[in-house]
């Protein structure tokens, strides 16, 4: 039973999420009246867009917070039933996120004709005039486009909160819920101008950050409002995870500012102060979130019916987000300051970024452009690595220095390929993009299957306590015995899938069609490294599958994608057809105008980058297969030593009788 303290602490804040739905009411009511004044025919009809997009959008993505942070409750922060079904606490959440997604979704769709009356600058009733018009520049808008997308993914949320009960699907919702919000990241300020490159990659971050730490703010808040069980687990979790989100929120967010805000126009524009803005707001709750973990989250500890300390700070912690996000709202609909900025090249226009000249190896060493997504999750893969190493030192454990080297090994290649000047150079010159992707396909997953990190991780991540709800040991099991990773990690799929890559791309001309777009070159890089992945650790990896694979149909695999990758080297280097010809020359880059020649050095790159490792592959699994092969011949040796062949006797025995 709750405390009366508590549940006035629950109505309280019960009363806080009132008020914030009376400012969200007063927002729609301007879009409500702008809509009135259209139908009575009075004047100033295009106040609708001015009034609706914006409250529609801060309705949405406060809706988008609230699906994000439930599912975030229910698949992490509270513990499902023994038998794998979600908790009452869970299923309220996950019910709840279903609620949210759906409001998100019907929002997200009021924004496809809102977006397209700002854009056009026409009014809605001009917009809906020509239905088959209003279809063609939906699709042909960037900002409507995204909408669309955004509300099929939320509608998929809202479905499948319908039907989940088993707590092992939510972290797949909540995953799409996560993916809902990112068209907003691919389109408006970030997407255009210098450095779209930097400013879509940490709005990606900026937002995932966002997402988990405001929507789980409000779903504990809602979570004390019910009354539920487990806050003290569930705070201290959200409390690790917070902060993680307020680094890399202050990260992405400087980062973002950056490259839209000159530093002279940040105290003399209207852009500029709503970043200053933001800014403050986000200093106050982290220093909320500081003092919350310092003392509610340790009042919880000790006694986990005391929740009014917890309860007064996240309230205050939410109404502080929620002014973020209206501040949001607003920076997405302000542009940037112009400035004295001189007109971009086509090139500049295109990546991002300029190029001084052409790939030389000076150039590959020293013009480095720090990949945010990339290069950062290198960084912080060595060091969870190097982290888990060291736990097992502590313990008394040893573990094999060669797998340590090739871990950093496979984390260096990742950041080499993305973050030196082979990143910086790769979209605009094809070889080096081959050989980058080579890297990122072949070289880096090669080294980091051979450091074995799921055996690291089992050995070095402890099991969480019981009553304690599931933990990464506990997700990472889940993970490892899903049905989908026992289909995707078999040799023959994951061999069709590597091998398919290359030639759908480059040899049926699919690769030009993708060329000049960041999100495209961020999503062929996490393919690359994932289909890798994925087929090394079925192929040659020291680490367990989820299904038994015989070395036979291992070897198999391996000298398949062997030959087919070294067929596909050999067509495309004497190939007549150039690939991504129009993307290149439209660059108009004044050097390596032979693209013929630069297709050849490609190809010879990737051979060598490739080839070898996948040969150094083949060995080893033909070596491991031997290797089996011994020892289930020692073993057989053995029990006939023991038991006598009992195979040799009937076949005696047999004979006898024959006679």
């Amino acid at each position: 039973m709750n405390s009366p303290d508590s549940k006035k602490s629950a109505r309280l804040a019960l009363a806080g999420w009132t008020t914030l739905a009376g400012v969200v009411a007063a927002a729609l009511a301007a879009f409500s009246t702008g809509e009135v004044l259209r139908l009575l025919g009075l004047p100033d009809p295009g106040k609708v867009t001015t009034y609706g997009l914006p409250a529609v959008m801060a309705v949405g993505e406060m809706s988008a917070l609230v699906m994000i942070g439930a599912l975030l409750l229910a698949a992490v922060l509270v513990p499902p039933q023994s038998s794998g079904v979600l908790d009452v606490d869970g299923y309220r959440a996950v019910r709840t996120a279903g609620v949210a997604a759906t409001i998100w979704a019907v929002c997200a769709l009021m924004l496809v004709p809102l977006s397209l009356s700002d854009t056009s600058g026409q009014s809605l009733r001009t917009v809906f005039a020509e239905p088959a018009l209003f279809l063609q520049a939906v699709g042909d808008i960037q900002a409507t486009t995204a909408w669309v997308w955004t509300a099929a993914l939320a509608a998929v949320v809202a479905f499948g909160c319908r039907l989940v009960l088993r707590h092992r699907t939510v972290p797949a919702l909540l995953g799409v819920a996560v993916v809902s919000m990112m068209p907003r990241a691919l389109t408006g300020h970030s997407s255009a101008g210098g450095s779209h490159d930097i400013a879509t990659s940490s709005m990606v971050l900026h937002l995932v950050a966002a997402g988990l730490w405001t929507g789980g703010l409000a779903a504990l808040v809602l979570h004390v409002c019910r009354g539920g069980g487990h806050l003290d687990v569930a705070t201290r979790r959200f409390s690790a995870l917070a902060t993680i989100a307020f680094a890399t929120m202050a990260v992405s967010g400087v980062a973002n500012a950056a490259v839209r805000l000159p530093l002279a126009d940040l105290l003399t524009s209207t852009y500029g102060t709503l970043v200053l803005g933001k800014i403050l707001a986000l200093l106050v709750v982290g220093v909320l979130g500081w003092w919350q973990r310092r003392v509610a989250v340790a009042a919880l500890a000790v006694d986990a019916s005391d929740r009014r300390a917890f309860t007064r700070l996240a309230l205050a912690e939410t109404v502080v987000l929620a002014l973020t996000v209206g501040l949001g709202v607003a920076l997405g609909r302000t542009p940037p300051p112009a400035g004295a900025r001189r007109e971009p090249s086509l090139l500049e226009e295109v990546l991002g970024y300029g190029l001084d000249g052409p790939p030389t190896i000076t150039a590959m060493a020293t013009e480095w452009r720090f990949d945010l997504l990339f290069g950062s999750a290198a960084l912080v893969l060595a060091a969870l690595y190097l982290l888990g190493v060291r736990r097992l030192r502590r313990a008394g454990e040893r573990w094999p220095m060669r797998r340590t080297a090739g871990w950093l090994l496979g984390c260096l290649v990742v950041l080499l390929a993305t973050s030196s000047g082979v990143g910086r150079y790769a979209p605009a010159v094809f070889s080096v993009h081959l050989a980058a992707s080579a890297a990122l396909a072949v070289l880096a997953p090669l080294c980091l299957v051979l450091a074995a990190p799921l055996t690291l991780a089992a050995r070095a991540i402890r099991p969480t306590p019981p009553g304690a709800g599931p933990g990464a040991r506990e997700w990472l099991q889940a993970a490892f015995a899903h049905p989908v990773l026992r289909i995707l990690t078999h040799p023959a799929v994951v061999a069709g899938a590597f091998v398919g890559t290359f030639y759908l791309l480059y040899i049926s001309g699919l690769y030009g069609a993708l060329t000049g777009s960041h999100v495209m070159h961020m999503l062929l890089n996490a393919w690359y490294f994932g289909v890798g992945l994925l087929f090394f650790w079925s192929v040659v990896g020291p680490d367990p599958l989820p299904r038994r694979v015989g070395p036979a149909m291992r070897i198999t695999a391996a000298v398949a994608v062997l030959g087919a990758y070294a067929f596909f080297l050999v067509s495309l280097i004497n190939a007549d057809l150039i690939v991504g010809a129009d993307y290149y020359t439209s660059l108009r880059r004044g050097w390596f105008e032979d693209l013929a020649a630069d297709q050849r050095l490609g190809g010879n790159l990737a051979w060598a980058l490739g080839e070898l490792p996948l040969l150094l592959a083949t060995v080893l699994t033909a070596v491991r297969w031997a290797a089996h092969d011994r020892l289930q011949a020692r073993r057989r040796d053995d029990a006939v030593e023991a038991a006598g062949d009992q195979e040799l006797e009937d076949y005696n025995v047999m004979l006898r009788t024959l006679r």
